[in-house]
This record gives C-alpha cells, sequence and structure tokens, in this order.
C-alpha cells in the first residue's frame, strides 16, 4: 500500500528536492470516500482600483510599513517573482527558477539576475543584504526566521499563501507598495477573465494532482495548495486536506476513477525520472483510468507547484483545460 506523506513530509520532500519548501494541505477537514468537491462560486471579473501606498495590511493580516516605493526587491521564494514580472519589475535577486521559464523572463534574461546563495531553506543573509534591498519578500513559515537578523537593515516580509485568492490579495498588495497599480489591476483582470472563462466549461472528468520524488508521493488539496484550489472549478476535484497527518492511499485514487492526472516531479538529490514512471511499477497504479488511458501529464514544478502567482496559475489554467477536454 503506498501513502501520500502527511504536509510535514511533503514540505520537507520538496525543500530537499528542488531547494524549496512548499505549503502543504492547511485544513484539517476529512472527506468521506464518496465525497465529491462542491461547485465554486462563479469568478467576478470586476477588479476593484488599487491605491498606491508605502503603508497597507496585506492579505493575510500582516502590517508592511516602507519608507518610500521599493526599487530593490530581493524574492526569497517564486510567487515574490511571479508577481514582480506581472508588475514589470526585475528582482535585484532571486532564490528562484520561475524566472527561466518562456512566460516568465525566459533563461537568457533569468541569468541576469543574481541568484541568492544558500539553498531556500537557509539563504545567506550576507548575501540578501549585498544587495542593499529596499524590500526582502519570503514565505513565512520557512523564512520568517530570518526577520531578526534582517531587521534595521531592510524591511521583510512574509507572505503565506494557501489559495489563488491569496495570491492575488498579494499581487494587489505588492502593486500599492511598488506604484504599479495599473499593472497590477490589469494583471488581476487577465486572470480572472481567464478562470471565468474556464469556468463557463468545466470538465466533467475526475482530475488529480500529485507530487513528490518517489512512491512516498502527495496529493494537492484546495485548502492548502495554490494550483489546486483552482480544479474544483473546472472540474471534479474530491480531493480534501486532511489535516498534518492525513493522506491518500493509491487504493483511494483508484476508488475515484481518476480520468486525468497531473505529476509534480520533484528532483530528490541526484535522483532522476519522472514520478509517473517510478509509480508504474506498482499494479494498482497501471489500474488508475487516467494511466491506463494515457491521461497522464507530467508538469513544469516550478510553474504548477512553485509559482502560485497569477501568471504561473495562467500557465496552469491553459495547460489543465486542454488536457481535461
Amino acid at each position: 500500500m503506498l501513502r501520500s506523506p502527511s504536509r510535514f513530509v511533503r514540505n520537507w520532500l520538496t525543500a530537499a528536492a528542488v531547494g524549496s519548501l512548499l505549503v502543504g494541505c492547511g485544513s484539517s477537514s476529512e472527506e468521506s470516500a464518496n465525497d465529491k468537491a462542491r461547485p465554486a462560486a462563479k469568478t467576478e471579473v470586476t477588479v476593484e482600483p488599487i491605491k498606491a501606498s508605502t503603508e497597507l495590511t496585506d492579505t493575510n493580516g500582516v502590517k508592511i510599513s516602507l519608507e518610500k516605493k521599493p526599487e530593490r526587491i530581493v524574492c526569497l521564494f517564486a510567487l515574490c517573482d511571479d508577481i514582480l514580472t506581472e508588475l514589470g519589475i526585475v528582482p535585484t535577486a532571486t532564490n528562484s527558477a520561475v524566472l527561466a521559464h518562456p512566460d516568465f523572463l525566459g533563461e537568457e534574461k533569468a541569468k541576469e539576475v543574481d541568484v541568492i546563495p544558500g539553498g531556500f531553506i537557509a539563504p545567506e543573509v550576507e548575501a540578501i543584504l549585498s544587495h542593499k534591498p529596499d524590500l526582502v519578500i519570503g514565505l513565512g513559515d520557512t523564512h520568517g526566521k530570518l526577520a531578526p537578523a534582517l531587521k534595521g537593515a531592510t524591511t521583510f516580509w512574509a507572505m503565506q499563501p494557501e489559495t489563488w485568492q491569496d495570491s492575488v490579495g498579494y499581487l494587489r498588495d505588492t502593486a500599492a507598495l511598488t506604484g504599479r497599480t495599473a499593472q497590477g489591476e490589469k494583471a488581476e483582470r487577465a486572470f480572472r477573465v481567464k478562470l471565468a472563462e474556464a469556468e463557463k466549461t468545466p470538465s466533467d472528468r475526475t482530475a488529480l494532482i500529485i507530487y513528490g520524488s518517489d512512491e512516498n508521493f502527495g496529493v494537492a488539496t484546495p485548502e492548502g495548495d495554490v494550483a489546486a484550489s483552482l480544479f474544483p472549478k473546472i472540474a471534479d476535484y474530491p480531493w480534501k486536506s486532511r489535516g498534518v497527518e492525513g493522506s491518500y492511499s493509491l487504493e483511494e485514487i483508484l476508488a475515484k476513477d481518476v480520468d486525468v492526472l497531473f505529476v509534480e516531479t520533484l528532483s530528490f538529490g541526484d535522483a532522476e525520472g519522472e514520478l509517473s514512471e517510478k509509480l508504474a511499477g506498482n499494479p494498482l497504479w497501471g489500474k488508475i483510468p487516467a494511466v491506463r488511458n494515457g491521461d497522464v501529464h507530467e508538469v513544469d514544478p516550478e510553474v504548477w507547484a512553485k509559482g502560485r502567482g497569477t501568471r504561473s496559475l495562467g500557465i496552469v489554467l491553459d495547460e489543465a483545460t486542454v488536457a481535461l477536454r
């Protein structure tokens, strides 16, 4: 019996695999084997005006106060890079590989952005400060420990996204702080229109996103995974968080008759090969309808698992809606 890892295991796996620590399932809600995701409310496409400000309380209740509009911004996780790209800003330095994606800066331009050494979990404070940043943006439950070391030298902003609504909120907050209000409104509107269009004709096929590097795979749930939070709007997505210790067995997944599988392979050390290939040796894997019918899609984890912003989520919607037809 294969079981997916708990939230802690997911975080550890991802950190070791791609030098990053992803937020796992956030809620303690449970579901029975026959529960189905309820239809989500229709997405509103109207975008409220964004007002420029150097002081605000962000979408997660964190207060941010800057002396002036930030010009030198260091990103410690990919949502920051995603937001800045949407606003037409290139980060001063980054800790993410998402900028190399062709729909972001592309490989050549991404090479011009300095990379913070030390890895995702332990970025070097001296390296961060060497860029003389006006603002450093990190993932709260991973980089919050850096706040004391950065205090007095720069402003540290801890973001903690769990749903697409959180990501939109952070986009708006960053647009306000940087004065890129028109760009922020445009990016939000484009994403909302794309999501609203996708949900007009939701697929009746059952979908599933899994992640990992080996047989200890995880299931992405809408309560704590930003990409997965889109899926109840565009497909049958009967997966809910089971809390920190919760997991789904391969037997349970088989019982759901999954039609379309999206797989995020996380490189683990020197491990090679796609997660779907590693699971192919298990007889239960081959019985899943999506596997039998060749509807298993290996996706870019930099975008699907790490990006989490409106640009990444737009790519997720484009790829998912094609696969779900």
